[in-house]
């Protein structure tokens, strides 16, 4: 992957931040330092009553034994969530009931099973007892998520012992996967054997983990909680759409450390994260995470869920409120000011072959929209083995990263590598296609995903063989409005939803244009627009990724080398239908 020349700016979509603090509720918001603990609805009432990390010796002790039948309904569709568990949906219920069946109309037998990787840092011995696991007990499904964990589907709660054991043993685990929780820390893919990495966050994310993770003081969160730190130049976590993240910085006084950014979320009321001006310290990293954590737990809305995430929180104090709570309440030091990290010069998935700081290659390589399964995983962890190398790692955008290769194998591990359908040299739509999980197996899905956006990739990739596009093109399918996919952050994002094509109900998906995070390509980071009334059926995706991406090289300023995303906030909507 070659460097990308410095651009302008993309304009930032209308919107990107917050548009305005939400007024102030005449009902108390269930923030505990403000409120008091008593609780304002059932979800936090059975948050306090027995916590989701309880759960777990129930579903050994009973559930294991008993089967679904005997799990409590609480348990089931709250506490096993800390345990990385959820139930899947009923195969055969279409998306238009999604909305009007009860959970346990919706659901399945089955549990997804979400396995936690922090850092993405995995060795091909975890690889191998992954796919045994796939393959044993879950129909050798396999998903690369978009938060560096590996999923698994058709787990039956009779098998989470044996599986529990199994992942122990290697030094995984699903331990608050899920639930309102600290979900597993992002970091960057390439730490420790960058050769441009200004520091390895490694140790940071080791020390967060090991201290907190499991913490019943950080159990009871209003709601999800995700974190990202980075120590490469590329930016390569997603940092602006966590609750909190660290960005390596080099200070001119005080040397390398991170730039402290709070309050990023997607779903169906986006805002990007903030600056809170401050320099962090490696070795201070794990206390600010901590302060910010409590920050969450004390003084997060927990009245209604829909505004329990922290970005609401940092809408209504702003970023200079939260660094003073965060100093004083919690640290009892202040934080230096700090810059900000300058844009990325390079593109952060890291696909491709790139040199080592110690002379090998990392080779990064592209599955089509993150689906794998059991047995190429196991073929996988015996390529990696054959080719002198034990290591590999997952990243945030559902691509893996192989370590350690000598350089006089990179050429036959590509080739091999190409053979398991993982690219090192994908095409650009390929690069930039991302999915959720879909309605194949999400309660919440209203649309199918993994297969429309791969049929579309294949599609693609023979219609626009033609062209030279000048960057990867972001397309994100997400199969409802909570943007997993996040559907707002791409130069192409399609959520999920029930369309009208030609006076007919299909289903299909509401199209977001321009968005954009620094990791992805960009000087700075925007939401996207919508136009009114551009919708695309779900099996028209191909069709309109052609229309417009033609229609974009047809009209962009080659001489300002610009960007989709700059092309798509300023085109007229005529160009953009």
């Amino acid at each position: 992957m070659s460097d990308t020349p410095t651009r302008t700016p993309a304009p930032r979509a209308e919107g990107a931040r917050a548009a305005r603090p939400p007024r102030p509720s005449s009902k108390p918001n269930g923030q505990w330092k403000v409120d008091g603990t008593t609780p304002l609805n059932g979800n936090e009432e059975w948050k306090q009553q027995d916590g989701g990390l309880s759960v777990r010796e129930r579903i050994e002790t009973t559930y294991a034994k008993g089967g679904f039948a005997s799990i409590d309904p609480t348990d089931l569709h709250g506490r096993f969530r800390w345990w990385g568990l959820y139930t899947q949906r009923k195969p055969g219920i279409d998306g238009g009931r999604t909305a009007t069946l009860e959970p346990h109309e919706l659901e399945d037998e089955y549990f997804m099973l979400r396995v936690r990787i922090d850092g993405g840092q995995l060795t091909t011995e975890q690889l191998r007892v992954i796919a045994g696991i796939s393959q044993e007990f879950g129909r050798d499904t396999a998903d690369l998520t978009d938060r560096q964990n590996i999923q698994l589907h058709w787990i039956e709660v009779e098998s989470m012992p044996e599986i529990w054991r199994r992942l122990e043993a290697v030094g995984l685990g699903t331990t608050e996967a899920c639930g309102d929780v600290p979900r597993v820390i992002l970091g960057s893919p390439v730490a420790g054997i960058a050769a441009d990495e200004l520091i390895d966050p490694t140790p940071q994310i080791a020390e967060i983990t090991s201290r907190f993770i499991g913490d019943e003081s950080l159990a009871n969160l209003p709601r999800k909680f995700k974190s990202a730190i980075t120590g490469h130049p590329s930016q390569d976590v997603v940092h602006e759409i966590n609750d909190v993240a660290f960005v390596a910085v080099d200070h001119p006084q005080l040397g390398i450390g991170y730039d402290l950014w709070v309050g990023g979320g997607l779903s169906v009321a986006p805002r990007l994260a903030e600056r809170l001006g401050v320099f962090v310290a490696p070795e201070k990293v794990a206390d600010a995470w901590h302060g910010v954590a409590q920050i969450f737990r004390d003084y997060g809305f927990r009245r209604l869920r829909n505004r329990a995430r922290l970005k609401f929180l940092l809408a209504e104090w702003g970023a200079e409120k939260f660094r003073q709570v965060l100093q004083d309440e919690y640290l009892g030091y202040a934080l230096p000011d700090g810059p900000a990290a300058p844009p990325p010069a390079t593109v952060g998935d890291h696909v491709g072959v790139h040199r080592q700081k110690d002379g090998r290659f990392y080779v990064g390589v592209t599955p089509i929209v993150g689906r794998v399964s059991g047995p190429t995983l196991a073929k996988l962890a015996d390529l990696i083995e054959a080719h002198g190398s034990t290591r590999l790692r997952t990243t945030p955008h559902q691509k893996l990263v192989i370590l350690d290769i000598p350089e006089d194998r990179v050429e036959s591990l590509v080739a091999g590598l190409d053979e398991l359908g993982l690219q090192a040299r994908p095409s650009l739509i390929r690069r930039g296609t991302i999915a959720c999980t879909g309605i194949e197996f999400c309660k919440l899905a209203i649309v199918e995903t993994k297969a429309y956006a791969t049929a579309a990739v294949l599609d693609l990739e023979e219609r626009l063989a033609q062209f030279d596009l000048p960057h990867p093109i972001a397309l994100h399918v997400n199969g409802c409005p909570n943007s997993c996919a996040r559907i707002q952050t791409a130069d192409i994002g399609l959520k999920g939803q029930l369309v009208t094509i030609d006076g007919e109900q299909v289903p299909g998906y509401q199209v977001h244009l321009g968005g954009g995070l620094a990791s992805q390509d960009r000087d700075e980071a925007g939401l996207g627009r919508t136009v009114r009334g551009l919708k695309v059926a779900a099996d028209g995706i191909a069709d309109y990724v052609e229309r417009v991406v033609t229609r974009f090289l047809a009209d962009r300023d080659a001489d300002a080398d610009e960007t989709f995303a700059q092309w798509a906030h300023r085109a007229d909507e005529e160009a953009l239908q």
